[in-house]
């Protein structure tokens, strides 16, 4: 096995590890808000800007992460073998994890149910991500044609919920986590690119200073490492800790 291949390229954790505790801080902020405890103003401001820059990241990483996970499957899968099956398991399970967030809020809150937030954008973006892999031009073509459709879908309603997942939204619709396809799936083509060209052959085509056991990035990798257990048990632990110290009730979930 070639050594370049047994090992994580620790920037990229470590970006995501980032992510992640700005997503968390959001979160906190924006529970805050929606349970009615504290007026945090996460719609508009510095809470604002961190909420958007974590999952700017997170999805963008998505696609530059499969480019990794391409190429190492390639270089061990047997000539000409069809690598599709991996990665429409792994967007199945993600997605799954998705469904589960759309039970769970369906059942608990009275409004904003997730419908296609971005457990769901991830794991239909893994699956849709595979034919532009081998590219290394085409997915920016591609990427930046879906991000201009956002401009047109960000403002369009139907009237019918059955494309919500591409971007067009009944009226009076309202998710707390809503990341359709349009533009969202164009950021992670952005991603590919940027891995396809920057990681290409699994290797690094540019010079950065070796932080790799510096311990706070060593955390950071960590964390970007485990950061889909991290989005998924997050909000419980949110809202727990906020029953623990007495800052809300049951009552609060309609009990």
């Amino acid at each position: 096995m070639d050594a370049h291949l047994q090992k994580r390229f620790w920037e990229v954790d470590v970006f995501r590890g980032i992510a992640i505790i700005f997503m968390v801080i959001y979160h906190v902020f924006f529970d805050l808000e929606y349970l009615g405890v504290y007026e945090s103003g996460v719609r508009s401001g510095i809470l604002l800007f961190i909420g958007r820059g974590a999952a700017i990241t997170f999805i963008f990483l998505v696609g530059l992460s499969l480019t990794l996970s391409y190429s190492r499957a390639r270089h061990f899968s047997d000539k000409g073998q069809n690598l599709f099956p991996k990665y429409l398991k792994r967007g199945a399970a993600i997605f799954s994890w998705g469904l589960v967030i759309t039970l769970v809020t369906g059942f608990f809150l009275e409004r904003g149910m997730v419908v296609f937030g971005i457990l769901h954008l991830i794991g239909v973006s893994i699956v849709l991500a595979y034919p532009f892999l081998k590219y290394r031009v085409k997915p920016l073509s591609v990427g930046l044609a879906i991000l201009f459709m956002g401009f047109f879908t960000q403002n369009a309603y139907v009237d019918f919920p059955w494309l919500l997942w591409l971007g067009l939204k009944p009226f009076g619709f309202y998710s707390l986590d809503y990341f359709p396809l349009i533009p969202w799936f164009g950021l992670v083509l952005l991603g590919v690119f940027a891995g396809n060209n920057l990681y290409l052959g699994y290797r690094r085509q540019f010079e950065i200073r070796d932080l790799e056991y510096n311990p706070l990035i060593r955390l950071l990798d960590y964390l970007g490492r485990k950061s889909l257990f991290i989005y998924i048990v997050h909000q419980p632990v949110i809202i727990g800790l906020l029953m623990i110290f007495g800052y809300i009730d049951l009552n609060f979930a309609g009990f």
